[in-house]
């Protein structure tokens, strides 16, 4: 079946919502490659809804970076390579940081991100990868939401969009034991539970380094 002919069913109570979350799953999968133009038109035809609803996709997906607005209007996926992935794993780093101090500070470890984590770990055990890092962003979206800093958590939701795009694309998980990501993750919040901030926030910089190091590694490989 060709893409043109292709229709996708939705099937959540809310259209837009359901429309966005197929496809920020497609483009985050691949199934979109990078350089790939979205239209209006095109969303409306594959899945059999009003161009003012695939508009209204459209720019949330660009609202979280997973479309860029070309220099002629058009969305497309943004071609994320290693001076925007280390441009932003600067801005993840500085966020995630505080974040995680300002948890160990009174040891509140997130039932979300503990529930993330636990995800995490199952979609390793089956190496199922695309689970893996759904769970991955997760968990650390938790993290940020449990400050309860409405600024922060949008201020990472900014990029969020770009560093989960960028896992799927370039499908760094793989090139990671199947256990690694979730045992620094576990070591992350063992600092948070025993209220050490300055730890916490170490093993989350080394994370993170990790993780970066991950993404250019494949980056530098043209996986995708």
């Amino acid at each position: 079946m060709t893409q043109a002919s292709a229709h996708f069913q939705l099937t959540t109570a809310s259209l837009t919502d359901a429309l966005y979350e197929s496809v920020r799953s497609r483009i985050i999968s691949g199934d979109f490659k990078q350089g790939e133009k979205l239209t209006e038109s095109r969303i409306a035809t594959e899945y059999n809804v009003a161009r003012t609803t695939a508009k209204a996709c459209l720019e949330r997906l660009i609202g979280v970076g997973l479309l860029i607005r070309s220099a002629h209007r058009s969305a497309l996926i943004p071609t994320l390579g290693p001076a925007e992935i280390k441009d932003l794993f600067v801005a993840r780093e500085a966020i995630e940081s505080f974040a995680v101090s300002r948890l160990a500070s009174t040891s509140h470890v997130p039932p979300a991100a503990l529930e993330a984590h636990e995800r995490l770990k199952a979609a390793a055990s089956a190496e199922a990868f695309d689970q893996q890092v759904d769970a991955d962003v997760a968990f650390h979206t938790a993290l940020i939401q449990a400050t309860d800093s409405s600024h922060l958590s949008r201020m990472h939701e900014l990029i969020m969009g770009e560093v989960h795009l960028s896992m799927g694309q370039y499908r760094a998980h793989q090139s990671a034991r199947p256990t690694t990501i979730a045992q620094e993750h576990n070591d992350i919040l063992d600092a948070i539970a025993v209220g050490d901030s300055e730890l916490a926030r170490q093993r989350t910089t080394l994370h993170l380094h990790n993780a970066r190091e991950r993404l250019l590694s494949r980056a530098s490989q043209g996986s995708s």
